[in-house]
């Protein structure tokens, strides 16, 4: 029966735009993008009402998916800062009523569904704030320390939250049924799942598995670990590729790591495995650095890269902004819109991804070019039907181009052609008459 109903509902969508609302399977992730909402620092407001304004332009954008960072109650015992941090979490089940109400977010995510892009909600299973309810009714469900006190993570300082012991099924009940809540009741498509790898992988295969049979969602592990995307998520993070494109922008690393790193990878992953590709998030944002300082110009070409490389991108809140602070964590600290700068970049990143199928995250065909000089990199991406190069210059130095294939440029920045690339420069071609 479930069967037969995931088949009709292939012949249901919803339109907007002419685009269409695949919930049926998740082939519908492969030209997405995904973007994460720091729904506090977005508006002044911080709420789902002021949010719902900006959906028009990030559906103009071009963005798929859309990430909340958790929605619920922040604990207020052993809170930091004034607000808290979105990961100490109070009840699985409510809002946060900084946010706005359960009505208001269920009206929030079907208008989403209604513009033709997806929602994936955060998920701390790790841990829980310590004033949520289930440490006084369940006690047994937490890690305790040789003085049999409560604790946080170990090797963290996390001192706003309580470990969770998966090694209880009454926990491990309770926190698949939570989820599912959000998946019947609310419709959401997907969860990003924090600190991943410190769960019990076994969890998460039997709770995706339950999951799946109410529909068809997306799963992102905030780690990068090939055993959780064998045993049920789709995606994880491309956290070493992130450092070497930051070691590379400051000197620390030869352009020609990043070659390195797909040719002789350290881990094997499962066929079809994603990573998520970024320049930013919350975490390296708030605790790390300003990602257009870090990178500065280096921006526009790695951007151009991480939306032509295997596996699916992503966008942090204020990117297409260019962010220009640390956004702080535990108290309210609105982002600067001001002429949304880089908007028109990353929508042509988005609409190039989407218009060409050999970008998909089902493709991994992927080949580096050689000759180019050491600052430069090339790489060929192909399917059945189109073959593209794709030239990035990493260096500060003007250099020629000396292709000789015909070719259709698709996208360049502003200073480059088709004889040279500009001091950190990028180049996207079709290869004509292949």
């Amino acid at each position: 029966m479930k069967y037969t109903y995931l088949f009709l509902l292939s012949f249901f969508f919803i339109c907007c735009g002419g685009e269409k609302l695949n919930s049926s399977n998740l082939e519908w992730i492969n030209n997405q993008t995904i973007y994460e909402v720091n729904l506090r620092q977005y508006t002044a407001e911080g709420t789902f009402a002021s949010f719902r304004k900006h959906l028009p332009r990030l559906k103009e954008m071009g963005v798929g998916v859309l990430w909340f960072m958790p929605i619920h109650p922040i604990g207020e015992k052993n809170r930091k800062g004034e607000l808290g941090s979105y990961y100490s979490v109070r009840d699985y089940l409510d809002i946060n009523p900084e946010f706005g109400t359960k009505k208001e977010f269920k009206s929030l995510i079907d208008e989403i569904h209604k513009m033709g892009m997806y929602v994936i909600i955060d998920w701390v299973a790790n841990h829980t704030a310590c004033d949520n309810a289930m440490v006084s009714e369940n006690p047994d469900w937490y890690t305790r320390n040789k003085s049999g006190d409560f604790q946080p993570p170990q090797g963290t300082d996390w001192s706003d939250v309580y470990d969770l012991d998966f090694s209880s099924p009454d926990l491990r009940s309770y926190m698949a049924k939570a989820m599912e809540y959000w998946v019947k009741e609310f419709d959401i498509d997907g969860f990003r799942c924090d600190v991943a790898g410190m769960v019990p992988t076994d969890f998460w295969e039997t709770t995706i598995n339950k999951l799946r049979f109410i529909k068809p969602i997306f799963m992102l592990a905030e780690w990068e670990d090939p055993e959780l995307l064998d045993k049920g998520f789709q995606a994880d993070y491309s956290w070493q590729l992130y450092h070497i494109l930051k070691d590379v922008s400051k000197g620390n690393k030869k352009v020609a790591d990043i070659r390195d790193f797909y040719e002789n990878p350290k881990k094997n992953y499962p066929e079809g495995a994603l990573k998520m590709n970024f320049l930013d998030n919350h975490d390296e944002n708030s605790w790390n650095r300003v990602m257009v300082e870090h990178f500065k110009e280096k921006v526009y070409p790695l951007s151009t890269m991480l939306f032509t490389l295997p596996g699916i991108p992503m966008i942090y809140s204020g990117q297409e902004s260019r962010l220009n602070k640390r956004l702080k964590f535990f108290e309210k600290d609105t982002i600067d819109w001001g002429a949304f700068s880089d908007e028109n970049f990353y929508k042509k990143l988005i609409s190039l991804r989407k218009m060409n199928p050999a970008f998909w995250s089902d493709n991994t065909n992927l080949e580096f070019l050689n000759n180019y000089p050491e600052g430069l990199i090339g790489y060929k991406r192909w399917d059945a039907e189109n073959t593209y190069h794709i030239i990035l210059n990493l260096s500060n130095e003007k250099e020629n181009l000396n292709e000789e294939v015909s070719r259709e440029i698709l996208i360049r920045d502003k200073k480059s052609s088709e004889q040279s690339i500009s001091p950190n420069g990028f180049v996207v071609y079709k290869i004509l008459n292949e």
